[in-house]
């Protein structure tokens, strides 16, 4: 059974930093496409940052370019989504996802229909919950 575990949310002031893990159990990472997504209460899911399955090349949403910095760690089978410089604009709770990538190519990183792809062909952590204070 496909399953990730998500760990590393909590409560930080703005200007600071929190790691966000997601474990894979049961399967292993290689060759999937990762993506960490976000919701803020009263708004849709967001696309935040992803790896390609196939050469492991990192994106990132514009709103974090600079900031986030998404990695794995494959003796862990564990990718991770390092954020600083954390501001109130970015609480919410944030969920890795992974999948096979097919088709993939179509949607435009982070665009609608690429959130779509993930809800509808993905596997989902439980998602984690990121507050960030004034």
């Amino acid at each position: 059974q496909l399953q990730l575990v998500q760990s590393g949310g909590g409560l930080v002031e703005s200007g600071g930093s929190l790691t966000l893990s997601c474990a894979a159990v049961g399967f292993n990472l290689d060759n999937y496409y990762i993506g960490w997504f976000r919701q803020a209460p009263g708004k849709e899911r967001e696309g935040v940052s992803c790896l390609n399955g196939s050469d492991g090349s990192p994106d990132y949403v514009d709103s974090v370019k600079g900031r986030f910095t998404i990695f794995r760690d494959n003796a862990k089978n564990s990718v991770y989504l390092r954020m600083n410089g954390l501001n109130t604009e970015d609480t919410g709770v944030y969920y890795c996802a992974v999948s096979l990538g097919l088709g993939l190519e179509l949607h435009s990183p982070f665009g609608p229909s690429w959130v779509r792809y993930y809800d509808e062909y993905g596997h989902w952590g439980q998602g984690t919950q990121v507050t960030v204070s004034t």
